[in-house]
């Protein structure tokens, strides 16, 4: 896992992958069958451990707890020294090719899904009278998805966590609720 999230799906060579995991390329591909069903049990790795803040977040109360928390918890990952710079959804396909098309299209749904999650749960707190009747919920959750996506970015390029933080504090500060 934090080989691809490191560098990306294509940059990882099967020689960064088996060195990583003390192994040779024969013991890869007869525990795993390919890179990309390596890359896709990593996703999964990533979801129950790094990201598994996004489905904790999910589970506050109100719509503003949960934006908060999705967004702190990206800073809290983002920031955190001991990990990859960036978000291995984001960073994983960056640069990937033609040949990787399977692993983009898996990356696009990942993040498709993540989204879905988030709206599903903040048409709940509208159903609940915790969101005006009249906010069109599939645009905030594109807002709230577009700040998580771009905090990987920034973290790529090497914002600092008090930078993240400030533009956490900038876009709960925007949020109409």
């Amino acid at each position: 896992m934090r080989v691809f999230w490191e560098k990306g799906y294509e940059g990882a060579s099967l020689t960064d992958l088996t060195e990583a995991m003390g192994i040779n390329r024969p013991s890869l591909y007869a525990a795993f069958g390919d890179k990309e069903s390596l890359f896709h049990k990593a996703m999964e790795r990533y979801a129950e451990g790094p990201a598994s803040y996004v489905r904790t977040a999910l589970q506050e109360p109100t719509a503003r707890k949960v934006i908060e928390a999705l967004l702190w918890g990206a800073v809290a990952m983002l920031g955190d020294p001991r990990n990859p710079r960036g978000c291995l959804t984001v960073h994983g396909a960056l640069a990937a090719g033609t040949e990787s098309e399977g692993v983009k299209r898996a990356l696009v749904e990942w993040r498709r899904k993540g989204e879905a999650a988030i709206q599903k749960r903040l048409q709940r707190a509208r159903n609940d009278d915790d969101l005006p009747q009249d906010m069109n919920v599939g645009d905030l959750t594109r807002y709230i998805a577009t700040v998580l996506n771009g905090l990987g970015i920034q973290a790529s390029n090497g914002a600092s966590k008090a930078q993240m933080a400030r533009v956490v504090e900038m876009t709960l500060n925007s949020l109409p609720l």
